[in-house]
């Protein structure tokens, strides 16, 4: 195509727009709530994958994490009842574990009272001196758990091994409690109460990262020797029938140059002989590494962006009907003045592309309005929330196409209705 016919149209075009707003603005209204709606959830979406695929990756590659069940079972559809009959893990099994697996994995580490159970995790106010916490979590661990978990001492110390096998009554603070309890002093050797028995501050820990970016109140937590917790809390694995148990998960840490597949073979070798599975029986126990937890959310976020397509193709749907319908109307017109250009010598094609393009543009115009309302409601939610967004420049792309394609396809039945006027014909249509 010749580009002074190029610009012929595009000129036609905003003349139409011009001429007819009300018609254009409803031309276009329906595409800018489709775009609108693709780059203001796809900001959101990729922002929230972004930040929360950060935050899995902050439990290390190789590291193993074994529970009595998690997210898996329920992806592959087990029966809620059915996972809870399943045997409780137990300090023994930890135990078990660092014994019998010593080969391939360097680490094991547990944690109590943390997530999981019917009732969630094990929470209780903190005091010191008159003033107290919101509820907060109260997880009994070892004295490895920074090194296993990637996070930071910011003041004092962690307990040490010594401290967890004779349950001393020290404590490890998150920022939460650290503020709400100490915001002008230093808390390290302070007394404070966990219901009512005293604990010693040896340390203050750093922030934790919230998942997906959000602040979960992931830093509301404090941790003790999981020898002290179980003595002051127990696990009170014999009052399960009445639906409360203390959750335990067991975090396995394979040794340098050990394959991730060895050390789990490992593990998953060692909880079936604890727990006397057959051959022909499954793992009543689930196992999450970092590449299983991404590929769970993959298939999660991967449905939702799905929903998401579809929503939208809704609103295109709509938008792309308005197009057919108006343009038609436009054709109809404008019959006269088709007569006209084509007896002067203007070809078939010419015409058709004359109001495809010009379909295209208007849906176009309504592209990039969407996109920049869909990129202002994403800003004004990161603001206003601190909701992760993502704003990558294929978003963009990718509105300014869908609606230009939506002008092309719903274009095409007007645009060759009007190509194929007889001239004569339409120079008598009144």
């Amino acid at each position: 195509m010749r580009g002074s016919l190029l610009g012929e149209i595009v000129a036609m075009a905003i003349a139409t727009l011009r001429t007819q707003k009300m018609r254009s603005a409803l031309t276009i209204l329906g595409v800018v709530i489709g775009i609108t709606a693709i780059v203001g959830m796809t900001s959101l979406i990729r922002g929230f994958d972004e930040s929360l695929r950060d935050s899995i990756r902050e439990l290390g590659p190789d590291t193993i994490t074994i529970m009595q069940f998690g997210l898996s079972s329920f992806m592959a559809g087990a029966d809620f009842n059915e996972l809870l009959k399943r045997p409780t893990l137990t300090p023994a099994d930890a135990r078990a574990i660092e014994r019998r697996a010593a080969e391939s994995i360097a680490r094991v580490v547990l944690t109590l009272g943390e997530a999981g159970g019917p009732r969630g995790p094990t929470r209780t106010r903190v005091h010191y001196n008159g003033e107290r916490t919101a509820p907060t979590t109260i997880i009994g661990t070892d004295y490895d758990y920074p090194e296993a978990f990637h996070i930071d001492i910011e003041q004092g110390r962690f307990f040490t091994d010594g401290e967890v096998s004779h349950r001393r009554r020290v404590v490890v603070i998150g920022q939460g409690p650290s503020d709400a309890l100490f915001p002008n002093i230093d808390p390290i050797g302070k007394t404070v109460r966990i219901t009512n028995q005293p604990y010693t501050v040896i340390g203050v820990m750093g922030p934790r990262p919230g998942v997906g970016g959000f602040n979960a109140d992931q830093d509301n937590f404090v941790l003790i020797p999981h020898t002290a917790y179980q003595k002051q809390f127990g696990l009170r694995v014999a009052q399960m029938r009445r639906g409360r148990f203390i959750a335990l998960n067991i975090t396995a840490v394979p040794r340098d140059g050990v394959a991730q597949e060895d050390a789990l073979r490992d593990v998953e070798r060692v909880m079936r002989i604890r727990h006397g599975l057959r051959l022909d029986e499954p793992n009543d126990f689930d196992m999450l590494t970092q590449d299983a937890a991404l590929r769970l959310w993959d298939r999660v976020s991967g449905a939702t962006f799905l929903a998401l397509v579809a929503i939208s193709s809704i609103a295109l749907l709509v938008g792309g009907i308005g197009v057919m319908a108006i343009m038609t109307i436009s054709v109809k017109e404008r019959t006269r003045e088709i007569g006209t250009r084509k007896a002067i010598g203007a070809r078939r094609r010419e015409i058709l592309w004359q109001f495809l393009l010009e379909a295209a543009f208007l849906t176009g115009i309504g592209g990039v309005l969407g996109i920049g309302l869909g990129s202002a409601i994403g800003l004004g939610i990161h603001l206003a929330t601190g909701f992760p967004v993502s704003l990558p420049w294929w978003s963009f792309a990718l509105g300014i196409g869908f609606s230009a394609l939506v002008g092309i396809v719903f274009g095409i039945f007007p645009a060759v209705r009007a190509s194929s006027l007889d001239p004569i014909e339409a120079l008598r249509y009144e």
